[in-house]
């Protein structure tokens, strides 16, 4: 079986030279642009890009992340950088072409693997892959509706996952089902998955608690 391949766009050859010992399990390209970056995907897609912001000829990796998401939706991106603002930093974080992880500079090594590897476990169509194939294997007349539902919780699972990602506090059931208008039960099972899938800490939310009980149903 093929190893991985990591797109590396970050023009610090120091830079370089950290990620290719930390990552050397996988198959690495470098692009010290992210013109180049773009040339080298369209080419051979890879199974995760890491997106430094700073890069060589002037060229601030954020600005290219729609081209890289519209040219490869399913590829998670890791977007690397000790150069943006907290609002530049949940821009990239947020929107139809945003990035799936955001890594601050100096990186922790640690942090990168485990990224990287929830990147290549969870992120971009690998779930959804999973999940369509096995509706497709089965005899169901409602086949067209459930995928559809699928592709619903996959994509509000993400948003969830980004939103609570880092955070210490416990997340707000009863919020959370008006932001995406379901009920507070769904957002209770989405949050078990994540948990599950080790997405989220299990502190975040315990089993069989309900941190903003209320008395609704």
């Amino acid at each position: 079986m093929s190893k991985p391949t990591i797109l590396i766009i970050e023009d610090d050859d120091l830079q370089y030279e950290i990620y290719a010992e930390a990552l050397g399990k996988y198959e690495l390209v470098r692009a010290k642009t992210a013109s180049k970056g773009l040339e080298l995907a369209g080419k051979s897609p890879p199974s995760v890009i890491l997106l430094d912001h700073v890069l060589d000829q002037g060229e601030e990796g954020l600005n290219f992340l729609p081209e890289l998401k519209e040219l490869l939706p399913f590829v998670p991106i890791i977007i690397v950088s000790g150069a943006l603002e907290a609002h530049e930093q949940l821009e990239a974080l947020q929107g139809a072409r945003r990035a799936d992880f955001l890594i601050n500079k100096p990186v922790d090594l640690g942090e990168l693997k485990r990224k990287v590897e929830l990147a290549l476990q969870q992120c971009g169509e690998q779930e959804a892959v999973r999940t369509f194939e096995a509706l497709e294997r089965s005899k169901r007349i409602d086949k067209e509706e459930l995928l559809s539902r699928s592709t619903d919780r996959l994509v509000r699972q993400s948003t969830i996952r980004k939103q609570l990602e880092g955070s210490r506090e416990r997340p707000n059931i009863s919020a959370l089902a008006r932001r995406f208008n379901v009920a507070r039960r769904t957002i209770m099972r989405d949050l078990q998955e994540l948990i599950r899938r080790g997405e989220l800490p299990p502190s975040i939310y315990p089993e069989g608690d309900d941190p903003d009980a209320d008395g609704e149903k």
